[in-house]
């Protein structure tokens, strides 16, 4: 009778919103379910969940607005209906240098479509997009443009699309001093400038990285990482079994460059790209590259194993630091995220 009421509730309080088609339902393993489709606001459903334990689905169709799921709404899932990440599209296009109502700029992670600090979120099947454009934007200088900002730990993704230019996921933490865990399972993320970035112990287990083609005279046209990881935490990002594929020409791209924040100045980045099949449009001569001066990547804990494919050819040692066996051994999704498992539900 409780759950009856409950979500009798929660329906009238949606329809008095003007989301009239989102419905509340019971799901499966006693999870409670708002559906929505096209016309209703995610972020509505976002809103209207009252505690943990929510699913909300989120039917075929494209979702044009800003989603923030507050820390709050712990365990909270988001999935799409289907079973196709294209088929719900979230997606809007602030960037960095735009202007908000009252004249100041949203920042790089203001810009960001969708927005987590719930700790226990899982994303299933969805597309998370920024279309945020340079070109359509010539006179801003702030081009980041964010597809996902993801903070709180056991951050989940299975299946989702992260669309965007530069700065596509940031990967960060609640606090400079916490060291919040995400696993991202069979996900696809492209970008152009330092699109995967941040400071999380982040595992990104059979993903594909696929880097777009650029209009720019220089080289490198951009880099994939960027990992701002604390000093105090022993690891950054993972990437193992995956794909760097690319839609510009041969060796255009570096695999990552070091952030170290203003912010946060003894930050020592961490990658490990392992096991994985590294594209041509990787630079294999010289895959790593500085952000600043003050900071040089060699001096950074970035290394390779096992990997493959024209653009991880190893020509001059030093430019591509390798783990030993020993080390490997180490670098696994099992030590990176602990006694949180969600690999073994993907």
């Amino acid at each position: 009778m409780r759950r009856r009421s409950l979500l009798a509730g929660l329906t009238a309080g949606l329809a008095a919103t003007g989301s009239p088609a989102l419905a509340a339902g019971p799901g499966t393993g006693g999870r409670r379910v708002l559906h929505v489709r096209p016309g209703d606001s995610v972020q509505a459903a976002v809103d209207a969940v009252p505690g943990p334990g929510w699913t909300i689905v989120v039917h075929p169709g494209t979702y044009r607005e800003v989603v923030a799921v507050p820390a709050g709404k712990a365990d909270l899932t988001l999935r799409g209906a289907s079973r196709d990440p294209r088929a719900a599209v979230l997606v809007y296009d602030n960037a960095n240098g735009t202007k908000r109502p009252d004249g100041t700029t949203y920042g790089t992670a203001g810009s960001a479509t969708f927005t987590s600090a719930a700790p226990g979120l899982t994303v299933r099947g969805l597309t998370l997009a920024n279309d945020w454009l340079r070109a359509d934007h010539p006179g801003v200088t702030g081009t980041q443009a964010v597809a996902a900002y993801v903070t709180g730990d056991r951050s989940r993704f299975y299946d989702v699309r992260f669309l965007a230019h530069q700065d596509t996921l940031f990967a960060d933490t609640t606090a400079l001093d916490a060291f919040d865990r995400q696993y991202y399972h069979r996900c696809h993320i492209e970008g152009d400038v330092d699109f995967v970035f941040g400071r999380a112990r982040a595992v990104f287990d059979d993903c594909r990285f696929h880097t777009l083609r650029r209009d720019v005279a220089f080289t490198p046209k951009g880099m994939v990482f960027a990992p701002a990881t604390a000093r105090a935490n022993p690891y950054g990002f993972l990437a193992v079994r995956g794909r760097f594929t690319s839609g510009a020409e041969d060796a255009a791209y570096k695999l990552a460059r070091p952030w170290v924040p203003s912010y946060e100045t003894t930050a020592w980045p961490s990658l490990v790209v392992r096991d994985s099949w590294i594209g041509p449009g990787i630079d294999p001569a010289a895959p790593y590259t500085d952000m600043r001066e003050a900071h040089p990547w060699q001096t950074m804990r970035f290394r390779e194993y096992g990997n493959a494919g024209p653009g991880a050819v190893i020509s001059e040692p030093d430019n591509r630091p390798q783990l030993t066996p020993a080390e490997a051994a180490v670098h696994t999704r099992r030590t990176y995220l602990g006694d949180w498992r969600p690999y073994a539900r993907a």
